[in-house]
């Protein structure tokens, strides 16, 4: 590993885990270099400042100095004053390159740099490391030969002080900005990301009990109101998946509840009392016929319930699954059940084709032929015939009908027209065989207009 990788790696785990920590450590990072940027200019402008100050000083003190020299003689002379003392005090005076006066208690150091700043001619300022910082300037003094210069000198001490005050200062007040900054920003965060929090909440807990409550009830910012339309879609979709599982679970526990009862009733006949092995033998037909269709009904609503997975493409007969499909029912006891089949060709009898897997057409019908035998007096009739678009059935009764108020709700699950009728039934058969009929192209109806008793329409897509 790279010595970069181990430094992102340890970045990365010393970073904070909340998302207020990182915007507020990004935030101190930024002010941080901000803070730097400023206090450096701020000093070196300060710095520069002073050091104006300073020149201007010593080019006062020199001109000062220059009102004392006499350069109308032969030869130039120093005049004395009353302030000779204070004007004399880090002042050299040049002829040409001659000194000609210098301070009571010069340096070697300092008295060899003004005779290079003489040399050199003309304005130049310098500053010397000495024992103390000194600053020193050089200037002619206007006169008709121009040979006169006049070298001052000051010490930064109190400058350099000053700077370095402003610099400690300004250094205290960069952490005490970024401690501020720091904690305004965590706060601010905080409250920022509070109503953030509560939404989370709120999601958690209404998609444990699948509410319909939403976020798009209350008018937020519009940061929040975009969190809430993708928090609502997701519990929308929760919501769907919830009562797809429960709508699955009820199909199953419908569709399986007739294979169970001939189990059921056909081993409890068995114990009545001691068999021949010729009905044993029948009984374990009818308990294996009815196990194996357990397995296909459930095969069949798995398969239909993945809806990633389109419906897989199949061929049925007609006439033998509506048998079939009577035969699940077991005995009609006082019913009449009739199944029909109109060929395709001058309503000659014989078979139609259905474009669907058996296994499918079954539990597309006998919801219905269940439904319809539950509420017939004597008489059940499945008619097919071919239809414009493919196949059509009708399964028809001549029970009392549905309800004119009821129709509207008939195909809505758990709905039944009068839950206290007597019969069993969960409202959950008509739906399933709608959504199944749909899921490969076809349709589930009810014929308002057929009188007495009920009749059922399925479209199926031809074979």
């Amino acid at each position: 590993m790279t010595a970069f990788a181990r430094l992102s790696v340890i970045v990365s785990r010393s970073a904070p885990r909340t998302l207020r920590g990182r915007l507020s450590l990004v935030a101190l990072t930024t002010a941080a270099l901000l803070m730097v940027l400023f206090t450096i200019v701020f000093n070196a402008v300060v710095e520069r400042h002073l050091q104006h100050q300073a020149d201007d000083e010593l080019r006062t003190r020199a001109a000062a100095v220059a009102t004392t020299i006499d350069t109308g003689g032969p030869a130039v002379r120093v005049l004395e004053t009353s302030n000779d003392r204070l004007l004399d005090a880090n002042v050299w005076i040049y002829t040409g390159t001659r000194l000609l006066e210098q301070p009571p208690s010069p340096t070697a150091a300092l008295t060899r740099l003004a005779g290079e700043l003489v040399g050199r001619g003309g304005r130049h300022c310098v500053t010397a490391e000495h024992h103390v910082p000194v600053r020193m300037c050089a200037g002619p003094v206007p006169d008709r030969r121009g040979a006169v210069t006049v070298v001052t000198a000051l010490d930064l001490t109190p400058y350099r002080s000053s700077a370095d005050t402003l610099l400690l200062g300004s250094c205290v007040l960069d952490v005490l900005m970024l401690t501020c900054t720091y904690a305004l920003t965590r706060l601010a965060v905080g409250r920022a990301l509070r109503p953030v929090g509560a939404m989370t909440d709120q999601a958690a807990r209404w998609s444990a009990v699948a509410s319909e409550e939403r976020f798009a009830a209350v008018v937020r910012p519009a940061e929040l109101a975009r969190l809430g339309t993708s928090l609502d879609a997701l519990l929308d979709r929760i919501r769907a998946v919830l009562r797809h599982e429960r709508q699955l679970t009820g199909e199953l526990s419908h569709e399986l509840r007739t294979p169970l009862s001939r189990i059921i009733a056909e081993l409890d006949w068995w114990q009545a009392r001691p068999r021949s092995a010729a009905e044993t033998r029948a009984s374990h037909m009818v308990v294996a016929d009815a196990a194996q269709s357990m397995r296909t009904i459930c095969d069949t609503l798995l398969d239909d319930a993945r809806d990633s997975a389109p419906a897989t493409p199949g061929t049925a007969w007609i006439r033998p699954a509506l048998l079939r499909a009577v035969e699940t029912l077991g005995e009609p006891g006082h019913l009449t059940v009739t199944v029909l089949v109109k060929g395709s060709s001058d309503g000659d009898e014989g078979d139609l084709e259905a474009g669907v897997q058996p296994a499918l057409l079954e539990r597309i019908v006998s919801p219905i032929l269940a439904n319809s035998c539950r509420y017939a007096r004597s008489r059940v009739t499945v008619r097919a015939c071919p239809a414009p678009c493919g196949v059509r059935i009708d399964l028809t009764d001549d029970g009392p009908g549905v309800p004119e108020s009821f129709a509207p709700h008939l195909f809505q699950p758990g709905r039944r027209a009068d839950p206290g009728d007597g019969h069993g039934g969960a409202g959950l058969g008509l739906p399933l065989a709608r959504r199944l009929a749909r899921s490969v192209g076809g349709e589930v109806t009810y014929d308002p207009g057929h009188t007495p008793g009920a009749r059922f329409v399925v479209s199926l897509p031809a074979g």
